[in-house]
């Protein structure tokens, strides 16, 4: 069907075998079998592109969202939900102050909702557990102020959001596709690595998952979890555990799903520049970097040279000195699992030797 032909292709087509039938019949734009050639040809162009739609749903790849789900449902998939965000605020108040489960809060435009009863301690604050309203990554926030909707008596009404994480979006199609991918090129093999991270990814919430044998000792095996590029929630930490622990041969020994521990790199960079301002070089400094360590997975050194590189790449950068780091950030995978992410990023104008 990559060869469908054209309406004017068929309505030629049409006109020519009229001719070979009766060279003699009139085929010019305006006689009868000229429209009635149109109408025929037109006609035509819906079944060829009916039948070029048709067999694109036989294939997962170009199969539209209803042909992709039924795909993945011939292999037990299905689509991932949206997950809501956890975290911790912090709360100031009277000493012994009560707050109840249930309570608004409001940041910005987002809305969450205390998950237990807390207390305010000798200290006069408190932190509090809390959970967004609505799923999906826009709630996965950090060092944010919010407000109580109706603040309980000894309690501020302004509180601080440490940080949420936990929440994504649904998943889209071509990660659905992913999945189906992966799954079909490498089927369940009675638990080897790659079964581990398909039976980890198919938990709401999970975006990424890494896996490492035989990391604490034989018949041991580690899964490392991502959330939306962040670390998950405990909820989702746990959904994760309880599934692994129900699909894991009975003959594995111990398996293990825990959350990458982060370390924030700060950049502190000097350049020299031509042709452009400080601050725009800084943005676009920022903006690489933090595409640089997107890339950099739970377990991945941070090398220097590479970072240079980023660096030297942007428009208008004659030259630099990295000063931190000032070597290879080799990650600790014995006492955790380190994932090294952009910390803050400093940079100043002039080079020196």
């Amino acid at each position: 069907m990559n060869n469908m032909p054209t309406f004017d292709e068929i309505r030629h087509a049409i006109l020519r075998d009229t001719l070979s039938l009766n060279p003699e019949a009139d085929v010019s734009s305006d006689s009868d079998h000229y429209i009635r050639a149109s109408s025929l040809a037109s006609c035509a162009v819906g079944q060829y592109a009916h039948q070029a739609w048709i067999l694109r749903q036989f294939f997962p790849d170009t199969a539209d969202t209803a042909y992709l789900e039924r795909h993945c449902s011939l292999h037990g998939l299905k689509r991932k939900n949206a997950t809501y965000a956890t975290g911790v605020a912090t709360v100031n108040g009277v000493a012994d102050a009560q707050i109840k489960a249930g309570l608004q809060i409001k940041c910005d435009e987002l809305f969450f909702t205390v998950r237990d009863d807390a207390r305010i301690g000798a200290e006069g604050t408190a932190h509090i557990q809390i959970i967004s309203s609505e799923a999906g990554t826009r709630y996965d926030v950090a060092d944010m102020a919010a407000q109580f909707m109706s603040a309980p008596a000894g309690v501020a009404s302004e509180l601080q959001i440490i940080k949420t994480t936990g929440g994504t979006d649904a998943e889209t199609d071509t990660e659905l596709l992913l999945r189906l991918l992966e799954l079909l090129r490498r089927p369940p093999a009675g638990g080897n690595q790659y079964d581990y991270k398909n039976w980890a990814l198919s938990v709401d919430g999970v975006t990424s998952a890494y896996v490492y044998p035989l990391r604490r000792g034989l018949g041991t095996v580690d899964i490392v979890i991502t959330s939306a590029g962040d670390v998950p929630s405990d909820d989702i930490v746990q959904k994760v555990q309880d599934y692994i622990d129900a699909m894991r041969p009975v003959t594995a020994k111990n398996s293990f799903v825990i959350k990458p521990n982060v370390t924030l790199v700060d950049i502190n960079v000097a350049v020299k520049l031509s042709g452009v301002t400080l601050i725009t070089v800084t943005n676009d400094i920022k903006t690489a970097l933090a595409e640089y360590f997107d890339s950099i997975q739970p377990g991945d050194a941070v090398v220097m040279s590479q970072i240079e590189a980023v660096i030297s790449n942007i428009a208008g950068v004659v030259d630099r000195k990295l000063t931190i780091p000032n070597a290879n950030l080799i990650p600790d995978m014995l006492h955790k699992v380190e994932w090294f992410r952009l910390g803050k990023v400093t940079v100043t104008a002039g080079v020196t030797e």
